[in-house]
């Protein structure tokens, strides 16, 4: 009699259930029933076998996934799932370290320090280092010492394999911060990783205990293991090695993790008795789609070869669409999914539209807000919502109004100067006992040179400065404002609060957040060109009607948001994946860098193969970068895709005119004509003037025009701007 545990699986599958003896190999494709498998195999080794759960480990890498996976063996196998051990790594090494850390001068009761506690450990060892903390980056700075921990380098270690400064810098740095997590009985993350194999390495009779309890261990996404935790992996397993890996180097997307595609690459070299099984048939996507997946990661090198193959339908052709700009692609992908949603009974919940960086997510989120199309961003919070940009924001609220006292409580310490929370308590209950308002309270004290005032003498000197500094600052960015275009403006506030220095030094997520403010300006460039005093209050009016749709239905309902990271594990019968371009997909950081482009064209490889039906790759013909529109380079991996498998829309063909546009003249289909410093030129709103700068390489597209009479100087996008030569 068949198990039942094997009934409803293909060959493959069963091949794996059933092989449960010495060490394996599981190259499981996107859509192959991995999680299945994996269940399947530790039912049928506790029910048909007769392995005892508690001898069992299975070992993944997120809190979602591991409860995922003790629901579906609770179905299985019912209450014996109760003793196995399903774990992540770290909650894994956490309770080693628990039982048996005093053989390592760790005390049970140790605290795992999170990210912010060891910020302020490796700011404290910078600063008794010496280490000047604007030239070497904090953040830098942790990454380093991260990564050396994921490859069990102490700081002696990471000093004499260093190969460049920083990293000898980061050497003293680590050091002391070690002496500094041993003086709070602290661990960080890597610890629980690193000091769990030092132990197990120094310790036998600890490894022996878990040798003796430990028949079968198994490990889940192995592709995305870095040395460490192979490491780990390696000293658990005993004769006759009975692990079973299970992964697909294909979609190994987390080398900024410290992931090590080797591991899985290597792992037969390692085990050279390991069986190796090949999960390939897809249950999930069109033949079309799954042609087009195994083209476009034929190209890389560093792969196992595991070709993916289904015997689904061959389904519609993959559609391929270029937009003229970001505004015109996102609006397309909108209204794509309302055709769907209105002609072939699409959900919204069915579509999902992802991207590389979090910034593209913008212009989606301002295109469902417009078409009324609900939607959920996963993994982040809205754009306008987001730490970074209300920052900004009120910075700008506060310039353009100067009684709007919530931005002006929100910047008080934002970048920090000094004014803690008790400061800011008692400014606000002066400013009720008074009967006026912070902003009146800040005027006093920057008017008040001898600081005798009433609120001074209750402040703190350093906060009582700061506050002064902080007036004086919003006055002179209003003065600013008068005579700049919201773009530069913007650029004044990041520069006189050195913003970007606090957002380097504070958060880990540092590229992605000054992409978000790059996508701010990109929103502010729309508003340049109709006058210094009208582009603020347009742009603040914009983003209040964006902004005020905070409560907006974020149910199962709505259309999924996601960069192509978070998507892995995913599946959705329509997937749209945009901002197909070199310097967004393949990312700018690695095109010059082989390894890195591997990986983003299996960042690529996992966004196509999320899609069971229609899939659709987009692209935009034009698209801002920091403030400036410049043509794109279409993205690599759209040439990798065989073009029968490819149906091309209309691609643009004039940009739609907006309101802004058509103040300015819309643009015209005959090429952009070139102009010269010291032109004269004719505009049909702001008549007559003189060109006295023309673009850079990178904004060869515009002109900066003095304009005879009241319109001042302006910069001009000549795709949009009617000007001609006088």
């Amino acid at each position: 009699m068949v198990s039942r545990h094997l009934q409803g699986l293909n060959e493959k599958q069963r091949q794996a259930v059933e092989t449960v003896e010495g060490p394996l190999l599981i190259v499981a494709g996107p859509g192959s029933g991995k999680t299945r498998v994996i269940t399947h195999r530790i039912a049928y080794l506790i029910t048909d076998v007769g392995i005892k759960p508690y001898s069992i480990l299975a070992v993944t890498f997120t809190n979602k996934a591991s409860n995922e996976m003790k629901e579906r063996l609770q179905g299985l196998v019912g209450h014996k799932s109760n003793q196995l051990t399903v774990s992540t790594f770290h909650s894994f090494c956490a309770s080693v370290l628990r039982r048996h850390g005093q053989h390592i001068g760790l005390d049970s009761n140790f605290t795992i320090f999170d990210e912010q506690d060891r910020m302020g450990l490796i700011t404290t060892a910078m600063d008794e280092a010496g280490i000047d903390h604007k030239r070497f980056p904090k953040r830098a700075i942790q990454g380093i010492i991260s990564k050396a921990k994921s490859l069990l380098w102490d700081a002696n270690s990471l000093s004499l394999y260093q190969t460049n400064y920083l990293e000898g810098i980061t050497a003293r740095v680590y050091s002391r911060y070690e002496e500094l997590l041993n003086q709070n009985n602290a661990v960080d993350f890597d610890d629980l990783l690193m000091k769990t194999v030092a132990l197990l390495q120094n310790n036998r009779e600890v490894l022996e205990q878990y040798h003796n309890r430990y028949i079968h261990l198994m490990i889940d996404e192995f592709q995305d293991t870095n040395v460490s935790q192979y490491a780990l992996a390696k000293l658990l397993v005993v004769p006759p090695e009975n692990i079973c890996v299970v992964g697909d180097p294909d979609q190994s997307i987390y080398a900024w993790r410290n992931a090590d595609i080797r591991n899985i690459l290597s792992f037969k070299k390692d085990f050279p008795k390991a069986t190796s099984i090949q999960l390939n048939e897809n249950y999930r996507s069109t033949s079309t789609i799954i042609e087009a997946a195994t083209q476009l990661i034929s190209s890389n090198r560093d792969r196992l070869p595991n070709e993916i193959w289904t015997q689904n339908q061959e389904g519609s052709p993959i559609t391929i669409h270029e937009a003229f700009n970001g505004e015109e692609e996102a609006e397309f992908v909108i209204r794509r999914i309302e055709h769907l949603i209105r002609e072939e009974g699409v959900q919204q919940s069915e579509c999902a539209i992802m991207y590389r960086v979090n910034a593209q997510s913008r212009m989606i989120e301002e295109a469902c807000l417009k078409y009324g199309m609900k939607y959920r961003l996963v993994g982040g919070i809205r754009f306008y919502q987001r730490k970074e940009v209300k920052d900004l924001i009120a910075y700008l609220r506060l310039i353009n109004n100067p009684e709007d006292q919530i931005s002006l409580q929100r910047i008080l310490n934002v970048p920090p100067r000094g004014v803690g929370a008790t400061t800011i308590d008692r400014l606000l209950f002066n400013a009720k006992k008074e009967n006026t308002t912070v902003s009146n309270l800040l005027k006093k004290l920057a008017l008040d040179d001898t600081n005798t005032g009433d609120i001074a003498p209750r402040l703190p000197p350093r906060a009582l400065k700061s506050l002064i500094e902080l007036e004086n600052l919003i006055n002179e960015l209003r003065q600013i404002s008068k005579s700049s275009n919201v773009v530069e403006l913007i650029d004044f506030i990041l520069d006189k609060t050195s913003y970007r220095s606090y957002l380097q030094n504070k958060f880990e997520d540092h590229a992605d957040r000054l992409e978000n403010i790059s996508e701010l300006r990109n929103a502010a460039f729309s508003f340049t060109e109709l006058g210094i005093q009208e582009d603020l209050n347009e742009l603040l009016e914009h983003l209040a009607l964006v902004t005020d749709l905070d409560s907006y239905d974020q149910s199962s309902d709505g259309v999924t948001l996601i960069t192509l990271h978070q998507a892995k594990g995913l599946e959705f019968p329509v997937v749209f994946i945009i901002g197909l371009e070199e310097g967004l997909l393949p990312h700018s950081r690695s095109i010059d860098d082989p390894e890195s482009l591997e990986e983003e064209r299996r960042l690529c490889y996992v966004g196509i193969t999320r899609c069971m039906q229609h899939l659709y790759l987009v692209r935009a013909f034009r698209r801002t970068f920091m403030g400036s529109s410049g043509p794109t380079i279409p993205s690599r991996f759209l040439q990798e895709i065989p073009s029968p498998l490819l149906h091309s829309t209309d691609s643009y063909k004039e940009p739609v005119p907006n309101k802004k546009n058509l103040l300015i003249g819309s643009s015209s289909s005959e090429p952009c004509l070139t102009f010269d410093t010291g032109d004269k030129v004719v505009h049909k709103i702001f008549g007559e003037g003189i060109v006295i700068k023309t673009g850079s390489h990178k904004q060869d597209n515009e002109v900066t025009v003095a304009f005879i009479g009241g319109a001042g100087i302006k910069r001009l996008d000549l795709n949009y701007a009617d000007l001609r030569k006088l």
